[in-house]
């Protein structure tokens, strides 16, 4: 038997990983792909899933679940997933919108007027999901015991300052998209509940997903991935992967690139893997699931969004081409040229997620990745728990989804093969 394979992370299964799960006839090259990430992309331990037409045709899972013990990653194995958490909330802004709770046009002041402080009273509900608020950073310094307090937390939002005028520049809102919509579904649910219940009933129930925003107390931490993450000094051993500019601007402690991904601070990506972090309801960056209920999520989106009740005209909207910003799509907290819309990344230079341009989903710092394809009527989800430092493209995600492409393509009756 070869030695596990060795990183700057330590040992990896490596070749000698054995896969579980399935894959449906057709779709053979995904488990070659999945088992590729191990031998050859230094994979820890992860999980794959795809939906197609409404039914499950890969479901994969393997490796460690944590580094340290060598416990292997089980089937209901979940894991912090970041970025790929803002897909799963800006589903809840769909079901809002859906039954006439939420408009996308109407100013956020209309539902939160404490909002319209320092110059936010014209912002509208897409240009936050958009990215596009001038809200990417907080004044004030944040931690889990703020957080926890949604109260307190909304006067903090509601009195924060724009860093350009709306609607002009995107930026990144890496954490506070989340909190802002949060605060925005508390006031248009006529139950006034908190994005993590409102998603947890809403959609999670519906759709038998797998997936918490706020982790409850009786998940149990053995069914948790133990994420191994670097420093995040170690970013500057990859140049590559990132935009160079990204890097140098946080560095600098006064950078809006810094006051918005270090806000909660962190040394490192698994600073946020802890207890009182996993029970906060961080709907831009705390959710905690797995590949099957992403896939499933997206999958459901994917093929119209029945299961859910979403109308046609919200489907029409997630899918229709992105209102960008005046001034250019050069992302100011990134430095790269980016796109969103209706709180989904959609086709850019940073992240494409096949040929089909109608496509939408978030990707997750580390790696992690959910889409829907609506046209392939696909529904993907891959997570991991060893973190890589790509923004948007991590390698082992683009291998999975491009052997999926290639596989809908062999398809006799595949909807891919009109793409």
């Amino acid at each position: 038997m070869s030695s596990p394979r060795t990183s700057p992370y330590g040992a990896s299964p490596g070749a000698d990983v054995v896969l579980h799960g399935t894959v449906s006839p057709g779709f053979e090259e995904v488990h070659e792909a999945f088992r590729r990430n191990f031998s050859e992309r230094q994979e820890l331990g992860a999980a794959c899933t795809v939906y197609h037409r409404g039914h499950k045709v890969v479901d994969l899972w393997a490796g460690w679940k944590d580094a340290r013990t060598r416990e292997p990653w089980q089937q209901d194995t979940c894991t912090l997933v970041f970025s790929t958490t803002k897909g799963m909330a800006a589903l809840t802004a769909a079901v809002a919108h859906s039954r006439g709770w939420l408009d996308y046009e109407a100013p956020i002041a209309s539902y939160w007027p404490e909002f319209a402080q320092a110059g936010k009273a014209r912002i509208t509900v897409r240009q936050l999901l958009a990215h596009q608020a001038g809200l990417p950073a907080l004044d004030e310094d944040m931690d889990a015991q703020k957080l926890a307090d949604l109260d307190a937390l909304a006067r903090v939002l509601a009195r924060q300052k724009p860093a350009w005028e709306p609607g002009t520049r995107h930026g990144y809102h890496s954490f506070t998209i989340g909190w802002y919509l949060g605060e925005l579904i508390r006031r248009v649910d006529p139950r006034h509940r908190s994005l993590g219940r409102f998603f947890q009933d809403e959609v999670a129930t519906p759709l038998g997903l797998d997936f918490h925003i706020g982790l409850p107390r009786d998940v149990p931490a053995s069914r948790i991935a133990r994420l191994q993450a670097l420093p995040s000094l170690h970013v500057l051993k990859h140049e590559h992967s990132l935009p160079w500019e990204m890097i140098l601007s946080f560095l600098w402690s006064g950078s809006l690139t810094a006051r918005a991904l270090g806000n909660p601070r962190s040394r490192q990506l698994s600073d946020f893997d802890r207890p009182e972090f996993h029970a906060l309801e961080l709907p831009a960056s705390g959710g905690i699931g797995n590949a099957r209920a992403i896939a499933r999520a997206y999958g459901a989106l994917a093929t119209g969004g029945a299961e859910l009740g979403l109308t046609p005209a919200t489907l029409a909207a997630l899918t229709a081409p992105p209102v960008l910003p005046s001034r250019g799509t050069k992302d100011v907290v990134l430095k790269a040229h980016t796109a969103f819309s209706l709180g989904y990344t959609r086709h850019c230079p940073t992240l494409s997620f096949g040929p089909n341009p109608r496509a939408f989903g978030t990707s997750g710092a580390g790696g992690s990745l959910g889409f829907a394809d609506p046209e392939a009527q696909v529904g993907f989800g891959y997570v991991m728990n060893r973190a890589g430092f790509h923004l948007m493209n991590d390698p082992r995600a683009l291998a999975l989804r491009e052997s999926v492409y290639r596989a809908l393509a062999r398809l006799p009756s595949s909807a891919a093969r009109a793409a």
